[in-house]
């Protein structure tokens, strides 16, 4: 079908839409949807929540300067309007009712004024206005419930989706209709439950040998009867059945009508229509500590980010042409303060923003809302980074080939005071990592299992996988200082190793210019620490039965002794990382495998005595034993050593 243009109006050449056509839709009356959000709480919670946590940020208005850069405008006409709609309405009160209408109605009015001399706007309930009139494209006015008609320049409209035009929106109610109206009946029945005495209903059996009542007798037990079940004042006592009667219950009772679980439902139901997380909204039966943050960070971008979307542009889009100066001019809610995290996360994502070479302070301003600063547009390369094209002290060291590591790029190294008294031998100091590290391991198994008996009942056993995760990241901390506390002594065992023979006087190396890597190092490995455990744990969740106690005890001892063997591929890496390091820095170029333990790989075994480069690796692949970059079956438990030597 194709349209033209015609007198300021879309006209047809064919069959289509009329300017005097108005689909008939079937669309609930505003009062229906006022009077469900009055009288079911499942819907007040949920639209109340979407209302309250949008209000709460701040609605900024801005001007775009670049693609970098861009003010903040306090004193806009715009930022005015949307700061104060109207004397004494505050931001807040504006944001939650347009949410609000936009929730319960998926239509949000407001009347445009002009008090002295700014623009206003007044919202205005939907049950007190509605369009009138035009097409499915356009209505020809808006109607208040006092007969007064606005043209559609002087109504702010914003309303979501009809499958029939592009005039009005249908509320999520429409599809909870069914749903709301049986927990209505359901709340009927409670009521009346209540109040006859929280009895159900039933019938009295009197035995056919059981003697004849007189009239007397029939009104006599009818009034004893109706004290106790129909508000009579003994409700709750023990009514005295005559003759061998027996009380049968009729109907549903409490447990069979399940109001918990329907109530439950309902409110899941409810959420759902708004695509909110039910933890969010206090229903906790699958919640634990590490899904429930992952949600509140998840909030403001999948929950509430289309919300605040939708309102951004329909401001823009609806009152910025009505006032001066707008051009580049766009408004947006402050979400930064909600998505910045912890004050620890914020520092680290700062501190590798701003100082690795992907990203200049002016950008990171920018995004923050902040102006330029003079020089602030130049690269920042921290001094302790492996390589000037490494944006962050947390990389690993370089690729095979590449510079030794902290070697390039450095200053030259300060002259060290000399060897440590208070550092053991490598076999001292590699003892000392495992024992720490394998009991850590078993204190958090120990932690695990109690937990998951704590949680266990007779349906089966907990949720494994939850218990493991609500630990997780306390483990990871614990994890990450207790591998570097002990790397950092076992790398400077290495270095030593190298430097008593090659370079007494340690010149040009110092020990602090190994802690970025070792950091590195000590990360990876507490995160493959922690994923072996959760893979045992996963194992016993998948293969569940009535064994899982004793299968969860098992997998338990199996990741205390991959601690063990954790411990020692983590000493010959470090060990060797030292060596290299301080052979670097004495000017050694060659290094020489020497195979060590007594029990070999036959590839480690091939090549005893093999000589290389300082920046080559050996024909294993592997830059030293227990390269972390090598293959793991070159790596648990090896025992080889490095020597190193001039070229002649």
């Amino acid at each position: 079908m194709a349209f033209v243009v015609s007198s300021g109006e879309l006209a047809t050449t064919g069959a289509g839409v009329l300017p005097a056509y108005a689909p008939m839709t079937l669309r609930a009356a505003p009062w229906e949807y006022e009077t469900i959000w009055r009288t079911q709480p499942q819907v007040r919670t949920v639209i109340g929540f979407i209302a309250r946590n949008i209000a709460q940020l701040g609605l900024h208005v801005f001007r775009r300067v670049s693609d970098t850069d861009r003010e903040r405008l306090r004193e806009h006409p715009l930022a005015q309007l949307l700061s104060e709609p109207l004397p004494g309405m505050t931001q807040y009160r504006l944001i939650e009712r347009v949410v609000s209408d936009r929730a319960l109605y998926d239509n949000f009015y407001g009347i445009k004024l002009k008090l002295n001399g700014r623009l206003r706007m007044l919202p205005v309930p939907p049950t007190l206005i509605r369009p009138y009139g035009g097409n499915w494209i356009a209505p020809e006015y808006y109607e208040t419930a006092g007969g007064r008609q606005f043209g559609p320049d002087e109504v702010v409209h914003i309303h979501g989706y009809s499958p029939t035009d592009l005039t009005f929106g249908e509320s999520p109610i429409e599809s909870l209709r069914d749903l709301i109206l049986e927990a209505d009946e359901a709340n009927r029945q409670r009521r009346q439950m209540w109040k006859g005495g929280a009895r159900m209903t039933g019938v009295l059996v009197r035995p056919p040998d059981a003697p004849e009542w007189g009239e007397r007798d029939r009104r006599r037990f009818r009034e004893m009867w109706r004290s106790f079940s129909q508000g009579g004042g003994a409700e709750g006592g023990t009514p005295i059945l005559e003759d061998g009667m027996d009380y049968k219950a009729v109907g549903f009772n409490p447990e069979q009508a399940q109001y918990i679980e329907a109530r439950k439902l309902t409110r899941e139901e409810v959420s759902a229509a708004y695509f909110i997380p039910p933890p969010l909204i206090g229903i906790l039966d699958h919640a634990t500590y590490s899904n429930i943050r992952e949600q509140h960070a998840h909030l403001y971008q999948d929950t509430l980010g289309p919300w605040m979307v939708d309102l951004q542009q329909e401001f823009v889009a609806q009152l910025l042409p009505d006032l001066p100066d707008n051009k580049d001019v766009y408004c947006e809610f402050n979400i930064e303060a909600k998505m910045r995290g912890s004050f620890e996360e914020q520092a680290a994502a700062a501190s590798t923003a701003t100082g690795g070479p992907w990203m200049t302070r002016n950008e990171i301003r920018g995004r923050n809302n902040l102006p330029a600063v003079p020089g602030g547009d130049e690269l920042i390369v921290p001094m302790n980074v492996t390589e000037g094209g490494r944006a962050s002290p947390r990389d690993t060291a370089p690729e095979p080939g590449g510079a030794p590591p902290k070697a390039r790029g450095l200053p030259p190294r300060s002259k060290a005071s000399g060897r440590p008294s208070t550092l053991g031998t490598f076999d001292s100091e590699r003892e000392a990592l495992e024992t720490t590290l394998t009991a850590f391991t078993e204190r958090q198994a120990d932690a695990l299992l109690a937990a998951a008996g704590a949680k266990a009942d007779d349906t089966g056993m907990p949720d494994l996988l939850a218990l493991w995760a609500a630990g997780s990241e306390d483990r990871l901390a614990q994890l990450l200082a207790l591998l570097s506390h002990h790397g950092y002594r076992l790398a400077q065992v290495g270095a030593w190793d190298v430097l008593n023979v090659h370079n007494p006087e340690a010149e040009n190396w110092s020990a602090e210019v190994m802690l970025a890597w070792i950091l590195a190092a000590a990360e990876t490995h507490a995160e493959q620490h922690e994923e072996a455990g959760r893979a045992a744990v996963a194992a016993v969740q998948e293969g569940g039965g009535d064994g899982w106690r004793e299968a969860l005890q098992t997998a338990a001892a199996g990741w205390g002794s991959a601690a063990a063997a954790r411990a020692n591929t983590a000493s010959t890496e470090l060990r060797s990382f030292g060596g290299h390091d301080a052979a670097s820095a004495s000017g050694l170029t060659k290094k020489i495998w020497r195979t060590g333990g007594k029990n070999p790989r036959p590839s480690h075994k091939a090549q005893d005595g093999e000589a290389v480069a300082l920046d080559d690796v050996f024909s294993n692949g592997l830059r030293w034993p227990g390269d972390g970059k090598g293959d793991t079956k070159e790596l648990v438990n090896c025992n080889c050593d490095l020597d190193y030597a001039k070229e002649d």
